[in-house]
C-alpha cells in the first residue's frame, strides 16, 4: 500500500476515533506530507508506511510539543528527537501527537490540561496513564504502533488496560534526547504495538547509542529476534510477593492462564522472591519527584511558554503567576514533594534512604535471575481499567495502579505487558520481565506467548 494511501486512511480513522479526545496535534496535509515522503524513498526501510503516533513530550518540528501542559501551550521545537529521526530513516509516517497525563505525571490520562482520554471499549473508563493516549490509538485500531515514555510504568500500566503491547526496553537501549525530561534516571521511550512483532520492529529501528545523549549505551542496535514456537529451556520466575492473595479475581485468571500456556509451550515455571517490592512504589515517588522538580524548574515564564504577570521588577512573583497558572494539580504536587525531599534536612532522611532502597531493588531482581531464572512472569496491573474519576480525590489510590510496574524502572530492565484475556469486557494484561539488554530473549518469549494466549476470551 502507498504511504498516500495510508496517509488518507489514518486522517479517516482519525476522523472517526475523535471522542476519544486520544489526539493533541495532527493534520491531514502533514499525514499527506508523510506518505509522499515514503513513497519517495528508494528503497522501503524495515517500517515502510507504517503511520506511528507520537506522545506528546517527544519533540518534533512540523506539530507543537505542549506535554499536555498550558505551560507549554504552542511550543514548536527547533529540533526532532533521535527517535523521530530513526522512525522516519525506516519508512514510518510520523506526525500525530498524542494526548497525555501532563508532563508524564499521571497514571490514568486524566491529568491532562486538555480533557482525558477515553477508554476506547468504554468511554466511563480511564486508558491508564500517562501515555493513556498513544495507548487508546492503538487500541481503537487508528495505528498499529505509537510510542510513550516510561518513568513508573507508564506505557506497560495503560497497554494492560487497551488490550494491546506495551514494550518498555532497558534504561540505555533508546536515546532520550528529544523526549521532555521528568525524571532523568528513569525516563525511557517506549513502544505501543498491536501486536508483539510490529513493537519489536519499532523498537529496533529506533535503539542504539546517540552521541547527543550520554545515557545511551554503546551497543549496537537491538536486532529483530527469529521467532520461536515454543519456550523449550526457559526458565519463568513467579514472584511471590507479585501474587497477593487479594488480587482481582479476573487479573488473576489472565495469570493462570498465561501460566499454564507457558508450561503447555514447554516452559517451566519456579517460584522466586523480590523481597523489596513492597517498596518500589514509595520509593518511586520520592526519586521521581525529586528529578521532576530539578527538571520542571527550566519552566519559568522567561525560557519557554507563556507568561503571567506579576508585579513590575517582582522576578520571584512572575516565576509564581506563571507557574501557578501553568501547571496542573499534580504537577504542582509533585513538584512540592521533590523540593521538600531535596531539601536541606529531609535530604538524608528521604531522598539518599530511596536510592539506597532503589539498589536494594535491583539487588533483588539481579538475585532472581542469577538463581537460573530467564524471565520473570507477572501481573501488570492489580486491577482492569477503572472508572474516570474513581481515584482522582487519593493520589495514593492512584499511584498504587502502577504498583506492580515502577520496579522494572528503578532497576533499568527491560519489561513488555501482554494481553492475556479480560475480565467482564475489560483487558487483562501479564508482564515479562528479563535482565538488562535481553529484549531479544524477551521479545521472543513474548511472541510465543501471545500466540497461545487468546487476548479477548474471557478469563472470569
Amino acid at each position: 500500500m502507498s504511504g498516500a494511501t495510508v496517509a488518507r486512511d489514518t486522517g479517516a480513522r482519525l476522523r472517526a476515533a475523535a471522542g476519544l479526545n486520544a489526539t493533541l496535534h495532527w493534520s491531514q496535509a502533514q499525514l499527506d506530507a508523510e506518505g509522499a515522503r515514503v513513497d519517495r524513498m528508494p528503497a522501503p526501510g524495515p517500517l515502510a508506511g507504517i503511520p506511528i503516533a507520537l506522545k506528546d513530550n517527544i519533540v518534533t518540528v512540523e506539530e507543537p510539543t505542549t506535554c499536555a501542559s498550558r505551560i507549554l501551550a504552542g511550543y514548536l521545537s527547533p529540533f526532532a528527537a533521535t527517535v523521530v529521526d530513526r522512525l522516519r530513516a525506516a519508512g514510518g509516517m510520523v506526525g500525530i501527537k498524542a494526548n497525555m497525563d501532563e508532563f508524564a505525571m499521571g497514571s490514568s490520562t486524566e491529568n491532562s490540561a486538555f480533557e482525558r482520554v477515553r477508554h476506547p471499549l468504554d468511554p466511563e473508563r480511564v486508558p491508564g496513564g500517562s501515555s493513556g493516549g498513544s495507548a487508546a490509538l492503538v487500541a481503537a485500531g487508528v495505528v498499529p504502533a505509537a510510542l510513550g515514555s516510561e518513568t513508573g510504568g507508564s506505557v506497560r500500566q495503560p497497554a494492560s488496560f487497551c488490550g494491546v503491547v506495551g514494550l518498555k526496553p532497558s534504561y540505555g537501549r533508546v536515546s532520550r534526547y528529544g523526549l521532555v525530561a521528568f525524571g532523568s534516571s528513569l525516563d525511557c521511550i517506549s513502544v505501543f504495538g498491536r501486536t508483539v512483532d510490529v513493537a519489536t520492529r519499532v523498537l529496533a529501528a529506533m535503539s542504539g547509542p546517540d552521541p547527543l545523549d550520554a545515557t545511551t549505551v554503546d551497543r549496537p542496535p537491538m536486532r529483530v529476534p527469529a521467532p520461536r514456537a515454543d519456550l523449550r529451556g526457559l526458565r519463568i520466575g513467579l514472584p511471590r510477593e507479585y501474587f497477593p492473595a487479594d488480587l482481582h479475581p479476573g487479573v488473576a485468571a489472565g495469570l493462570r492462564r498465561a501460566r499454564e500456556a507457558v508450561e503447555a509451550l514447554g516452559g517451566e515455571l519456579h517460584e522466586v522472591s523480590l523481597p523489596h517490592s513492597r517498596y518500589a512504589v514509595p520509593t518511586y515517588y520520592i526519586v521521581a519527584p525529586a528529578e521532576a522538580a530539578a527538571n520542571l524548574a527550566r519552566y519559568d515564564g522567561v525560557r519557554y511558554g507563556p507568561r503571567s504577570a506579576g508585579p513590575d521588577g517582582d522576578v520571584r512573583a512572575l516565576y509564581q503567576a506563571t507557574r501557578g497558572d501553568g501547571f496542573g494539580a499534580e504537577v504542582r504536587r509533585r513538584i512540592l514533594v521533590g523540593t521538600y525531599v531535596l531539601s536541606a534536612g529531609y535530604y538524608d532522611a528521604y531522598y539518599r534512604k530511596a536510592q539506597r532502597v532503589r539498589a536494594l531493588i535491583a539487588d533483588d531482581f539481579r538475585r532472581a535471575f542469577a538463581s537460573g531464572v530467564d524471565l520473570l512472569l507477572t501481573p501488570t496491573t492489580p486491577t482492569p481499567a477503572f472508572k474516570a474519576g474513581e481515584k482522582t480525590e487519593d493520589p495514593v489510590a492512584m499511584y498504587l495502579a502502577d504498583i506492580f510496574v515502577c520496579a522494572v524502572n528503578l532497576a533499568g530492565l527491560p519489561a513488555v505487558s501482554l494481553p492475556v484475556g479480560r475480565s467482564e469486557g475489560l483487558p487483562v494484561g501479564a508482564q515479562l520481565i528479563a535482565p538488562y539488554f535481553e529484549e531479544e530473549k524477551l521479545l521472543g518469549a513474548a511472541a510465543a506467548l501471545e500466540g497461545a494466549v487468546p487476548a479477548e476470551a474471557e478469563v472470569g
